[in-house]
């Protein structure tokens, strides 16, 4: 089991102090999972109190001797109810905070409501902006998983080639490359910030179901297995001359990438085959426009243009009606970090150690879904790419 270098989660901390000094924060309170993995190593139950200088303190209720063990923080103590926490902070020497930060986005009212009565006077904010924005900038060490996960949805690729046959449905491909992620080290869940937005760790479909809509906030959606989870594989079996997309979240370690390629039986129309040079040429557009500086929005007004001037105004990320306003997501710990290659952030600029999926996308209804998707890094001598699969449209005989 590979452990978070304490160096690592120093200069987490430490950068995440720097912003807090930005905004006059005297503490920030981290409890949900993704955060804590990411500023302390583990996920076992408690609060990180990160105060504006000095020691972050992890308070774990469960399991203390495992986070003990997992985490390279200098102070991690047990406590049993937020009521304790006055208490253990006063023992470090830490004064009561006036201005504390919360991960408003995400943290449940009840939680919220507590922690207003163990420090009534104090102001809240949301720390949230603050969080994203350090962990938006990725460490040789994190690229380093990040390399390790395209690695292992570049198996799950090959096997995908290997075991597609006519008859087989939706549901059971993803059976076989989800299995194949699992031997692989995958561990079997994807984390999304967003609220009620449960996302398996692949979209898997073909034809016509690749082309049904959902509720998730994705360019494709998938009929699924019933109306509880609406979403992804279903039975559907595949036919020859349709599209099949595998859209595959790998993970290493904690650390995810994106890919999607499409693989048929027989052939392609021509209508599929030449919306997805298309989506080739959007791409291309965007690793012109990758660059230190960029408004995160500029790409997506370029590349949305260009597939629009192609002819795919209505088809482009979604069918006309259900089209999403992004092209591309931050990648990290979660599938939807910064930056958001999407509508309305002109404020917002590409920076150099930010890594991001861009998935050019179109969907036909009654007819099927064809793209691409990879994984980026903006390196300090430019964009690399870190997904490495063949993008050339995988036929296979019939």
């Amino acid at each position: 089991m590979r452990l978070t270098p304490a160096t690592e989660l120093e200069h987490r901390c430490s950068r995440l102090q720097q912003l807090m000094a930005e905004e006059h924060l005297d503490a920030v309170i981290i409890m949900q999972n993704a955060d804590l993995f990411y500023f302390t190593g583990t996920v076992q139950s408690g609060s990180l109190y990160v105060p504006a200088q000095g020691q972050p303190l992890y308070m774990v209720r469960k399991e203390w001797s495992r986070a003990r063990m997992e985490s390279g923080l200098k102070e991690v103590i047990p406590f049993s109810t937020l009521r304790d926490i006055p208490a253990k902070l006063a023992e470090y020497g830490y004064p009561q905070p006036k201005k504390i930060g919360l991960e408003l986005d995400v943290l449940p009212v009840n939680f919220f409501e507590r922690y207003r009565t163990v420090y009534p006077d104090a102001a809240y904010c949301d720390a949230t902006p603050l969080i994203r924005r350090v962990r938006m900038i990725k460490s040789h060490y994190e690229i380093h998983l990040m390399m390790e996960a395209a690695d292992q949805v570049h198996r799950v690729w090959q096997r995908a080639a290997e075991v597609i046959r006519p008859g087989m449905t939706d549901l059971e491909l993803a059976a076989e490359l989800e299995f194949t992620a699992r031997k692989l080290g995958h561990q079997g869940l994807v984390r999304m910030r967003s609220f009620n937005s449960e996302l398996f760790y692949a979209q898997i479909f073909s034809g016509t179901d690749s082309a049904v809509p959902s509720y998730s906030d994705t360019p494709l959606g998938g009929l699924g297995l019933n109306t509880s989870f609406g979403q992804g594989a279903g039975l559907k079996r595949i036919e020859p001359d349709e599209p099949i997309l595998v859209d595959f979240g790998a993970c290493a370690d904690g650390y995810l990438v994106d890919q999607t390629r499409v693989f048929a039986i027989g052939r392609l129309s021509d209508n599929l085959t030449r919306g997805y040079d298309d989506m080739l040429r959007v791409q291309e557009l965007m690793k012109e426009l990758a660059k230190p500086g960029t408004p995160w929005s500029t790409i997506y007004d370029e590349c949305l243009a260009l597939a629009t001037r192609l002819g795919h105004g209505r088809n482009f990320m979604g069918a006309a009606g259900s089209q999403v306003s992004f092209i591309g997501h931050g990648l990290g710990v979660e599938i939807d970090e910064y930056p958001f290659i999407a509508r309305g952030f002109s404020e917002m600029v590409l920076e150099e150690g930010m890594a991001f999926a861009f998935e050019p996308k179109l969907v036909f209804p009654g007819e099927g879904a064809i793209g691409i998707e990879n994984t980026f890094y903006l390196s300090h001598d430019g964009l690399k790419q870190l997904t490495h699969s063949s993008e050339k449209i995988v036929i296979l005989p019939r």
